[in-house]
This record gives C-alpha cells, structure tokens and sequence, in this order.
C-alpha cells in the first residue's frame, strides 16, 4: 500500500509515543489536508474567471438562493460558516468590483439585503461550468461508490458537529461496522 503524508507523520509520532491511538488524528489530518489540496485547486480553476474561491463562494450563494430580493450578510455569513466581519469584508470587495449590491431591507429598517448585480450574476454563471468541471477533476480518483460512500460518512459527521453547534450533542464514536 502506497504512503501519504500523514502515514509518514503517525509514524514519527507512532515511534515516539507507541501507546498513543492516532486513529484520530489520522482521519481529522486526511481532512484537513484534503480541504486544503482542495481550496487551492479551487482557485486555480476559478483564476480564469478572475474570482477567488472565497469570491465565488459568496456569489454563488446568492445564486443559488435566485431571489432578487437577495440575503441579509447575516445568513450569508451563517451559511458559509464565516464571522459577520469576514463576510462584511468580502461583500466590500464584491461590491467594488460591481457583482453585488447593498440595500436597505424594507421589512426591516436596520437591515440591509445583498443581491447580486446583473455583472455578478453573468459571472457567476460563467464561472459555474468550469468550477463543476475541475470538482469532476479534483475527485476523479474515487469511483462512484467510494464518492457515495465518502459523502455519507462525511455527512455523518456533519451532522455530529451542526447538533454540537446547535446545542445538541456533541460527536460521539459509533460502534464498529
């Protein structure tokens, strides 16, 4: 079997402390050199478009909420799990550059609602075929049955840690299969 990077790590650390269950840190470490892999691969296939993925990210959310009405920041910040400054400061840049706009909310006085512009939406919509394109890229090494199957475990624990941020129930280990 072939060895990654963090089969190299676990092992230094398995030479150092072998009573150490590194189960853990084996999965979380996977994930999140994944993620990583995966973000930059994202911005290389969105360079074309001139968009960071932190950009497309953004106005794809608009979009695919498809209201003119647009989104309070608030719900732009909670639904890319991302602090209302963070999101303040991106919809700054994507204001700038004429994707969006702000405007006050009708139905309430203190609030703005962000939508996009006809510029935002044209390339958003330009941008989506070759971001979909580069994700078919960037898991082509699973079959269809791994991507399912790594969907469903990955949902799992998701859903772990939205109950946890909810208030629920933290994660908890499941028994083995």
């Amino acid at each position: 079997m072939r060895r990654d990077h963090v089969d190299i790590v676990l092992g230094e650390a398995g030479r150092g402390r072998p009573d150490r269950d590194v189960s853990p840190v084996a999965v979380t470490a996977r994930i999140l050199r994944a993620a990583r892999f995966l973000e930059s691969g994202f911005d290389a296939g969105l360079a074309r478009s001139g968009l960071s993925y932190s950009e497309f990210d953004v106005l794809a959310t608009l979009r695919r909420v498809g209201s003119d009405e647009g989104l309070a920041p608030s719900a732009i910040a909670h639904s890319l799990m991302l602090s209302r400054a963070t999101i303040t400061g991106r919809l700054d840049r994507l204001e700038a550059a004429g994707y969006v706009r702000r405007r006050p909310d009708r139905s309430d006085r203190r609030g703005l609602l962000v939508g996009l512009t006809a510029k935002g939406r044209k390339v958003i919509d330009e941008a989506l075929p070759p971001y979909r394109a580069n994700l078919d890229r960037l898991i082509a090494p699973l079959s269809d049955r791994e991507r399912t199957r790594l969907a469903g475990l990955l949902r799992k624990l998701l859903l772990a840690f939205e109950a946890e941020a909810a208030g629920g129930a933290g994660p908890r280990r499941s028994a083995p299969p």
